[in-house]
């Protein structure tokens, strides 16, 4: 293609490829959607860059497809249309430290993991922690949260700047280093969330915390998932501030115990962590442990060392890694709803009835302290009966979930696998977000085809 020449012409030194590897690296992520090869592979090393390979595109009507590490459950990097897949993962610095200011400053390369240990030094760290080790860049892009945000907060709560590329190559900055203002439209918030398609994220500033004195693990079993879920709304009326509250129900606890030779009760489980100071949290687990027990908890352990708490996360961190590596020639199907906390039970049970009737194997698990949970299960993709029930049984769930007043996605995205449902959700608005999309991006170059159904 004659364009692959002139976007070599604009970046010389070899940032832009055609091998056969990369074109299929960045053709996929790590859902069951259906890969797709770009054209072309372009790593800019900074925001002019960028910028130029985005005006280059809109100019010629080339779709622009940003991609992180491939993460991501939904499609979202999946180039569908072709075009030029811009891999950000050479933008990788850790600009700025702002330890007083509580901010940091980031290129969208930079992963989670990376930033954290760098900010050990300064006895901070960034809260939002999805499964995956994702770069910083495809995490606002998703709007990710994970285990904490029952506490901290999602993706969007904590960036207060962003640089952003536009479709016709202008930069622009949609926050400051202040810690609130009134001024303007809230462009953080329509960025963040909007997976690639208003802008293409180059820089962020981020909110991080200090590291709590005290932090506390444990682990609670129940009979019943209606015990374990009575207890996290005890647990949240009860204005405990608990860090997380995680469900790893009995399907995915058996899968916890084949792959880590743990031996944990084959039963519900609650994963919790309270962070605190020595004091408020001796009183917070006291009153933790009565509610627990209170709702049939029949076993309760804690873990204080920094070692032992890490490999129980680890465990919940792993879990969709565990089922990925149990059946190696499928692909993984989760579902990610949100309901109302109240409607949590009804929901999770019905789920559950709605996987044996349709004789599936899955798990069930998820950020139950702010109503999020996740179905796990394995497809052959080359059987046209397994794909059918699974399609059945997500299709189930999303739909109960929206009847709740509760959403398709708490933190996977929209992607291609949840477009279907953006009508239904958001109602007229719905069109109203297809307005902004087209304002922002009229040639409709930036990763095409996702969160819309054309």
């Amino acid at each position: 293609m004659n364009y692959i020449n002139q976007l070599q012409e604009l970046l010389p030194n070899g940032q832009v490829t055609t091998n056969e590897v990369l074109l299929e690296q960045h053709g996929k992520d790590e859902s069951y959607h259906e890969p797709h090869l770009p054209d072309v592979v372009v790593f800019p090393k900074s925001s002019e860059e960028a910028s130029k390979v985005v005006a280059f595109a809109n100019e010629r009507h080339i779709p622009v497809v940003p991609f992180g590490l491939g993460t991501s459950l939904e499609g979202h990097v999946i180039p569908y249309n072709g075009g030029i897949s811009l891999d950000l993962s050479l933008m990788n610095s850790i600009i700025e430290v702002r330890p007083e200011d509580f901010l940091v400053k980031v290129q969208p390369g930079v992963t989670r993991s990376r930033l954290n240990k760098e900010l050990k030094k300064y006895g901070l760290f960034f809260s939002v922690d999805p499964g995956a080790d994702a770069t910083l860049g495809g995490m606002a892009a998703t709007n990710a949260s994970g285990t904490t945000s029952v506490r901290y907060g999602i993706m969007r709560d904590q960036v207060r700047d962003l640089e952003v590329v536009l479709a016709n190559g202008d930069i622009i900055h949609t926050g400051g280093l202040a810690a609130k203002s009134s001024s303007g439209y809230h462009l953080n918030g329509l960025m963040v969330g909007s997976e690639g398609t208003l802008g293409v994220i180059t820089e962020l500033t981020l909110r991080v915390y200090g590291i709590p004195e005290k932090i506390v693990a444990g682990r609670a079993t129940f009979t019943t998932v209606q015990q374990a879920v009575d207890s996290v709304v005890a647990l949240k009326q009860a204005g405990i501030p608990m860090a997380r509250i995680e469900l790893v129900d009995k399907r995915s606890i058996e899968q916890v115990n084949h792959a880590s030779g743990t031996s944990f009760a084959e039963m519900p489980t609650l994963f919790l962590e309270f962070h605190g100071n020595e004091t408020g949290l001796q009183s917070d687990i006291i009153f933790a442990t009565e509610l627990l027990n209170d709702n049939g908890c029949i076993e309760l352990a804690f873990e204080q060392d920094e070692r032992a708490r890490n490999q129980l996360w680890e465990l919940r961190h792993n879990l969709a890694y565990t089922y990925i590596h149990s059946a190696p020639r499928k692909r993984l199907m989760s579902t990610d709803v949100v309901v109302p906390i109240n409607s949590l039970p009804e929901a999770i049970d019905n789920s559950r009835a709605k996987i044996e009737s349709l004789n599936i194997d899955a798990g069930i698990v998820g950020h139950v302290g702010d109503g999020n949970y996740h179905i796990l299960l394995m497809i052959d993709m080359k059987n046209p009966q397994e794909i059918a029930r699974a399609k059945e049984l997500n299709e189930h769930v999303v739909e109960y979930a929206l009847a709740l007043g509760g959403t398709c996605t708490g933190e996977h995205g929209v992607g291609i696998g949840k477009a279907k449902y953006q009508q239904r959700e958001h109602g007229l608005a719905y069109n109203w977000m297809k307005e902004i999309k087209r304002a922002l991006d009229p040639n409709n170059i930036l990763n095409p085809g996702k969160i819309f159904v054309d």
